[in-house]
């Protein structure tokens, strides 16, 4: 399971926003749905997700009546404070959202439709396991108005797969994504690179089998371990060797070239798309600062510089709503400072970077030494933009750090 919550001032029973927030009806707002199921426990992943036997008085039959509770407080809460829009992104997230039977996940999604409305051309994705998408899942999805699966591909190498605690058959992702495309959604497929054992050659042979399934959308993203997960416990115990930091640089430079030469631009340091259109706005969303509402348990909540958080377990999460209460287990609302942090943090990973302008007045004079060191691009610069370069991209907490310090 995931580490504990962060700190922050009690959240209102209610769920009621401040009185003096001020909301931006202009601001886009998203809605994630949290899913918190997994088959087994990936020993990598620190989420907020829970097999059978942790959920000790949930049941994975009852979730989705119990988030359709969270939606109506929702609802209740944006339209009081003045600040129902309709969703520009929705996405199903976990865990492993397709572990639901597809029908639970239209009657969530009809339901937060319901409440909020969508934008015209709305992006809507579910995250999937391989061996979860039938022909049949994917068609009641696409009915129900999801336009997007991101099927957790991982890697292509048996060996790999075992090593990151991945239950699927390569074979799978496949036929996954061949019952997408039939269902006419878009499909993402996600890589993760760095596993124990994974040598340069593991890595192209994914890569080499995620180009051949022809999606829109790749996700690649190195190992990174995290406390508290078994993972971590097997490097600290000498089982398996940690992450090659070098190794990891090789695979990150390996993958930018085979992706842009199969005709994929990088858009965010982990994310590569065929066009602008292909882009995961969802996430774009986060890395922009806009306006979303989590749904579920562990699910975070930010609208307009305040945030909030929801309590972890799912039986806590329902006895919370089944009280009328929300679900939040605290709240906060960072100083300027810590939001221009965050902000250069989250703008400096994408291709559009930030503003030369948005900088602190001392620091705008940093951005000629990042060109110097080949971190910066300086076409982009003389535009008034920080756009990192691939050594940047590669770097980019140091280019952060020079940015911010």
């Amino acid at each position: 399971m995931a580490g504990p919550l962060p700190l922050g001032d009690p959240a209102p029973a209610d769920g009621r926003l401040p009185s003096d927030l001020s909301i931006d009806p202009a601001v886009p707002f998203s809605a994630y749905l949290h899913v918190p199921f997994c088959r087994v426990r990936c020993g990598y992943c620190d989420f907020n997700t829970y097999t059978s036997g942790e959920l000790r008085g949930a049941k994975q039959e009852d979730y989705a009546s119990t988030l359709l509770t969270e939606i109506d407080l929702a609802r209740r809460v944006l339209a009081d404070a003045g600040a129902l829009r309709p969703m520009d992104t929705v996405f199903f997230g976990g865990g492993t959202p397709t572990l639901l039977p597809a029908g639970d996940l239209a009657r969530m999604l009809d339901a937060a439709i319901d409440a909020f409305g969508l934008v015209d051309g709305a992006e809507i994705t579910v995250e999937a396991n391989p061996d979860t998408v039938t022909p049949e899942v994917a068609r009641t999805l696409a009915d129900a108005g999801v336009t997007r699966l991101s099927i957790g591909m991982q890697s292509a190498v048996p060996h790999v797969l075992a090593a990151l605690d991945r239950t699927h058959r390569p074979e799978n992702v496949t036929t996954a994504v061949a019952a997408a495309k039939d269902a006419g959604l878009a499909v993402s497929v996600d890589l993760i690179y760095g596993a124990p054992g994974e040598s340069l050659a593991d890595w192209e042979a994914s890569l080499d089998a995620a180009l051949a399934l022809e999606s829109d959308h790749v996700s690649a993203y190195a190992l990174i371990i995290e406390d508290g997960t078994k993972l971590a416990r097997q490097i600290r115990r000498g089982e398996v060797p940690a992450p090659d930091d070098d190794l990891q640089a090789d695979m990150y430079e390996l993958a930018d070239a085979r992706l842009a030469a199969a005709g994929f631009d990088w858009y965010e340091i982990s994310n590569w798309s065929r066009g602008p259109e292909q882009r995961s706005r969802h996430n774009l969303a986060y890395w922009r600062g806009n306006d979303w509402w989590g749904f579920g348990p562990g699910a975070h909540s930010h609208v307009s510089g305040l945030r909030w958080w929801n309590v972890k377990h799912p039986a806590a999460y329902a006895q919370r709503l089944v009280a009328s209460e929300s679900p939040a287990a605290g709240t906060e609302r960072p100083d300027a400072q810590s939001t221009m942090l965050e902000r250069i943090l989250l703008l400096s990973r994408i291709r559009e970077g930030i503003a030369v302008d948005d900088l602190a007045a001392d620091k705008r004079q940093r951005v000629a030494g990042l060109i110097a060191d080949g971190l910066v691009d300086p076409t982009a610069a003389v535009r008034g933009r920080v756009q990192l370069t691939l050594r940047g991209r590669l770097l980019a907490d140091a280019v952060v750090r020079e940015l911010t310090d």
